[in-house]
């Protein structure tokens, strides 16, 4: 039987996992792990895709990614054939490091756009790896790599404001159409390499991570 056929659109963005070879910790490794997350960032700046968020655990990768000039298989191929063409010279050995194929989900909204991107950063605590995102080496959470916004039409709708002009909306609550609800305080971003200065929050400066309490069980 014939591999299934991805639902794929030009200027469509998509959670994509793809997994080591057999699901072995196989991408555990500082070496394996750097190439991997180096052909990432090349394949980008090479105008194949978008590069949104993504995380690389040991034995497998999710990505959030908008194909450009490259069709979502050809990025897949890139990523993958690319960082098994180097660890293979790395280790002079021909051993099988990704498994066949690839599954994607296509993200058309702001509401869901960011719960595949908490799913994303918060994946290396799920699973006990560290204790906040940030703290993972391998993925967006950490701030070290520069990624490309989300599209356009991802990106949340104001609603509730008067135009008054070119500075803007009247100021104000705004409210995003299909954003979810005020977090509580205990749930709300923790400022990394900052110091709070009182009820106004951080002083300014540092990068800015999020930490979060709780969370559902992930991969």
């Amino acid at each position: 039987m014939g591999r299934l056929a991805h639902r794929t659109g030009e200027g469509w963005t998509y959670f994509v996992t793809t997994k080591a070879w057999e699901s072995q910790f196989l991408l555990q490794a500082d070496e394996t792990a750097r190439i991997i997350v180096a052909k990432l960032l090349e394949y980008r700046d090479k105008g194949n895709y978008l590069l949104h968020d993504f995380v690389l655990m040991p034995n497998h990768l999710h990505l959030i990614l908008t194909p450009s000039s490259a069709t979502l298989e050809k990025c897949m191929q890139l990523i993958k054939g690319g960082s098994s063409f180097e660890i293979h010279k790395l280790r002079r050995s021909r051993t099988e490091i990704w498994q066949a194929g690839f599954h994607e989900s296509r993200v058309t909204s702001w509401t869901e756009y960011q719960k595949k991107r908490d799913y994303v950063w918060f994946n290396p605590v799920a699973a006990k790896l560290v204790e906040r995102p940030e703290l993972w080496a391998y993925g967006s959470a950490s701030g070290r790599f520069a990624l490309d916004p989300i599209p356009q039409g991802l990106k949340p709708i104001l609603s509730g404001t008067v135009n008054v002009g070119p500075k803007g909306p009247t100021p104000g609550a705004l409210t995003a159409i299909g954003a979810e609800k005020p977090i509580p305080q205990g749930l709300k971003p923790v400022f990394a390499g900052t110091e709070n200065v009182g009820p106004k929050g951080p002083t300014p400066g540092g990068r800015t991570t999020i930490e979060q309490t709780t969370r559902k069980d992930r991969e």
